[in-house]
């Protein structure tokens, strides 16, 4: 007798797991470096208030530089954005970081009996300026997707920071100004833009270049955990 013809199955055919959004990968991928972020004694001491005022001057003056490189590559990120809606959007990002830096950071050194003028002539330190070469090094020399990846831990871990601190705030009026400034609603909404920004690049970019953008997350994470560190250890030259 023929054998019978095998009955084919009515099982569905499995289905592979829908990719990660973008987002979520590069999340994923600095997991590790944001935990070493939340256990740093720099933030501990901000939220408990024991933090040297010393550490938090350092910190207030190295960002003071800091975002005026930053407002750089935001500038970059606006002149590549092939959207009119995020040209807009980084140009007034990149003001934003420089009303910041001539604002909020004049009146904390004030509290230190220090003008502005005399914290831009402070030297800019190794870890800053490391951290602000390779900035703008990928937002001039890479794609608009690259770019948007190298600055957005500025904007993503300052916000996951500033929900976590917010809760604690701070003994220390100082301290508790700088936390609430960036876990209200009004940064949360800007980062909230951006990160549905990059999502909208996961889904257009080639694997390469998706690759490239972790990469670039990844490294200015770890330039997030050196900042703090290079306040509290009150980093200087060497030589």
């Amino acid at each position: 007798m023929p054998a019978s013809p095998v009955p084919a199955s009515t099982s569905p055919a499995p289905t592979s797991p829908a990719p990660a959004s973008l987002t979520e990968e590069l999340w994923a991928a600095i997991a590790p470096v944001y935990a070493e972020i939340l256990a740093h004694p720099f933030l501990g001491g901000l939220t408990d208030g024991t933090l040297p005022r010393e550490a938090f001057r350092h910190f207030v003056v190295q960002d003071s530089h800091y975002l005026r490189e930053y407002a750089r590559a935001l500038a970059v990120c606006a002149a590549k954005a092939p959207d009119e809606q995020d040209v807009r959007a980084f140009a007034d990002d990149a003001i934003g970081a420089l009303a910041a830096e001539q604002g909020m950071h004049a009146e904390f050194m004030s509290a230190f009996g220090r003008t502005a003028a005399e914290a831009a002539a402070e030297p800019v330190l190794p870890t800053t300026r490391a951290y602000t070469s390779y900035l703008l090094a990928t937002a001039y020399g890479g794609s608009f997707a690259e770019a948007v990846a190298a600055v957005l831990p500025c904007y993503w871990i300052y916000a996951r920071v500033g929900e976590q601190l917010l809760a604690k705030s701070s003994p220390d009026p100082l301290y508790a100004q700088w936390i609430s400034t960036y876990g209200d609603e009004a940064f949360q909404s800007v980062v909230r833009r951006v990160l549905a920004l990059t999502d909208r690049l996961g889904e257009e970019i080639s694997p390469a270049e998706r690759r490239r953008m972790v990469e670039h997350f990844s490294t200015t994470s770890r330039y997030e955990w050196m900042f703090w560190d290079a306040a509290w250890r009150g980093e200087t030259w060497p030589v």
